[in-house]
């Protein structure tokens, strides 16, 4: 039996069910497939929707009547990044990554044709650069950050992304024909990982994992460092690497309750 005092975070709870229920897979709902999916009463569905498109969380489209995401996340997310955001909540995580593995440790999510760099730590060896890594834009055709990304896409996914531009070279390894770094690409999923030397920073390798959020690749976490020590030490450093990715992957996955809860018995 729910007593009265329990009711608003029950309903509270469902609410934010409502908000978890937009993924990457599915960014529009109606009343009764989303009332179908928790196994709620359509009217509660129907006042849930309604209230949260009242205060700006959810837009109706006024032909299908179905539901999107609407400004009140985005507003509430640009407030989120402005005090620390994504930054803030890996942060921990790659300082614990640079300390352990001694090079320069970096998270970074697509960015169009590019990965950018949410944060950074740097190890022992010391900084990589004398300045600040986050916001950096590293491009989709150069070097392990991007490819353990973009290689973990569907190659028509990767191909729109990527392919029929420009792509500029940045050293004597940089590979610039579609054809070869598709090759590279494909490598990624069975390997787990991408390693580059000097395609980007002539001065520096790159070891990179995808982070992975509901089968669904969100970024990747590199390790970054002198040529040498990264090449040596290159299966040594994958298990802290792969450890660290699986642990952002679990940090950044939503608690959401999946498909139909189970209605309570009426007395």
């Amino acid at each position: 039996m729910t007593t009265d005092r329990g009711a608003p975070l029950k309903t509270a709870d469902r609410t934010l069910q409502v908000l978890l229920a937009f993924t990457h897979d599915r960014d529009e709902w109606g009343v009764t497939d989303l009332a179908a999916e928790f196994g709620w009463d359509k009217s509660v569905t129907q006042r849930l929707l309604a209230a949260l498109a009242h205060r700006g969380f959810l837009v109706s489209d006024a032909v299908t009547r179905r539901y999107r995401l609407g400004p009140a996340v985005w507003h509430m997310a640009t407030a989120w990044e402005r005090h620390g955001g994504m930054a803030g909540l890996v942060r921990p995580a790659l300082r614990e990554l640079a300390a352990e593995s001694g090079v320069t440790a970096l998270f970074a999510v697509p960015d169009g044709a590019h990965l950018r760099c949410v944060d950074s730590a740097d190890g022992t060896l010391g900084p990589l650069r004398t300045y600040r890594l986050a916001e950096e834009l590293y491009p989709g055709h150069a070097g392990a950050t991007s490819r353990a990304y973009f290689g973990m896409l569907a190659p028509g996914a990767r191909a729109a992304a990527l392919y029929g531009r420009p792509m500029a070279r940045f050293s004597e390894r940089t590979v610039t024909d579609p054809a070869q770094l598709e090759e590279l690409m494909c490598r990624v999923p069975a390997d787990g990982y991408a390693y580059s030397e000097g395609e980007y920073d002539p001065a520096t390798a790159g070891l990179a994992v995808p982070v992975v959020v509901r089968s669904q690749p969100v970024g990747s976490l590199t390790l970054v460092g002198p040529h040498r020590q990264l090449a040596d030490d290159r299966e040594e450093l994958l298990i802290p690497l792969r450890s660290a990715a699986e642990g952002l992957g679990e940090l950044l996955t939503p608690r959401r309750v999946r498909g139909r809860t189970p209605r309570t018995s009426r007395n």
